[in-house]
């Protein structure tokens, strides 16, 4: 039977005999046949998914593919700005844009623990939908497992994501060049501190929510109209301050951020000042980091500023010959002190 997105979002859950999870739905038998046509394909079906094939036959490419896989297990599942659902798309699509690529494919494995409610299942599934339809890929192959009662936390979430590279990509750290210029598509920490905040109760002035978002719109026109990007990453788990130190160290360049220039909201910035954070180490999961030629800095701003995703982009430091492998911050009083890598986890669980 072939399914093809029948069902709008925000519909009710399909009528079913059973309002939890149970271990039979991991089974392999008529539970998990009846779970995956009523909860998955009717939302997620297209013409590779409705093959019904144990993988996807995906058509043949000539360009460079681009693969990336990644876990999330973020408490809670639902928060501020989203939930593990569209979290687990936006990730992914992020992660192959990170590579130079046009996100295409996305396999997804679900985990679920017995006594799991299927009312949120389903809210979970019509957030991957949106997300994946949003993005522009398709949802191809996927899995369900069952674990005891005890056993698990709700739902764990696997992916695999896999893109083309685009024409003329040649994204490294090794390009990294003294003299380049590093750029962000906004405010920093917000992910990270929604999460917190939510799972310790904390009340804040103004709710934070969360930034996560597929940013494959913005990045691909900045692909079309900038030659020369040299690095991409996305400062999720560590946050800015980690993906630059590992950019650093594999270039064998220094980085230099100027704490003026850094985009922070006065509600994250309370936040980390109560519970005594740095906003450069919490997990984003909107953003991304460029490091271009300067020469095409302001051709790089004029287009992501067209995107409500980066309406707030901005220079926020450089690439220079000095301190090699260091990244340093130029304090607003006039100082400079040395950003290190975070030793151990800071706020666990957070994607």
């Amino acid at each position: 039977m072939k399914h093809t997105n029948t069902y709008s979002l925000q519909c009710p859950i399909p009528k079913s005999d059973y309002e939890h999870v149970l271990l039979a739905h991991g089974g392999g038998g008529k539970l998990t046949q009846d779970l995956i046509d009523r909860m998955f394909v009717p939302l997620l079906g297209n013409e590779i998914l409705d093959q019904g094939h144990d993988g996807a036959l995906l058509p043949p490419m000539k360009e460079t593919l681009a693969m990336t896989t990644d876990s999330f297990v973020v408490d809670p599942i639902f928060f501020p700005g989203g939930d593990i659902g569209d979290l687990a798309v936006n990730g992914t699509v992020n992660d192959l844009l990170c590579c130079g690529a046009e996100p295409l494919y996305i396999s997804l494995a679900f985990i679920l623990e017995e006594g799991f409610l299927l009312e949120d299942l389903w809210k979970i599934v019509q957030s991957v939908a949106h997300s994946a339809k949003t993005a522009g890929v398709k949802i191809v192959t996927g899995d369900t497992k069952v674990v005891e009662r005890g056993k698990g936390d709700k739902i764990y979430i696997n992916t695999t994501g896999v893109g083309r590279v685009l024409d003329g990509m040649d994204i490294s750290p090794k390009r990294c060049k003294p003299g380049d210029v590093v750029i962000i598509n906004g405010s920093l920490g917000d992910h990270g501190i929604a999460i917190l905040t939510t799972r310790q109760g904390l009340e804040l002035e103004s709710q934070v929510k969360s930034d996560t978002a597929a940013l494959s719109e913005m990045m691909l026109d900045v692909f079309s109209h900038v030659p020369e990007i040299h690095v991409l990453r996305d400062p999720t788990r560590g946050g800015v301050a980690s993906a630059l130190n590992e950019i650093a160290k594999s270039s064998g360049t220094g980085i230099k951020l100027e704490e003026n220039l850094l985009p922070v909201s006065g509600s994250v910035r309370g936040a980390c000042e109560l519970m005594g954070l740095d906003p450069l180490y919490i997990a984003n999961e909107g953003k991304i980091l460029l490091i271009v030629a300067p020469e095409h800095a302001e051709n790089t701003l004029s287009v992501m500023k067209k995107y409500p995703s980066g309406m707030d982009s901005r220079i926020i430091g450089e690439v220079s010959d000095e301190h090699p492998g260091i990244l340093h911050l130029e304090t607003s009083i006039g100082t400079s002190r040395i950003v290190d890598m975070i030793s151990g986890e800071q706020l666990p669980r957070i994607c």
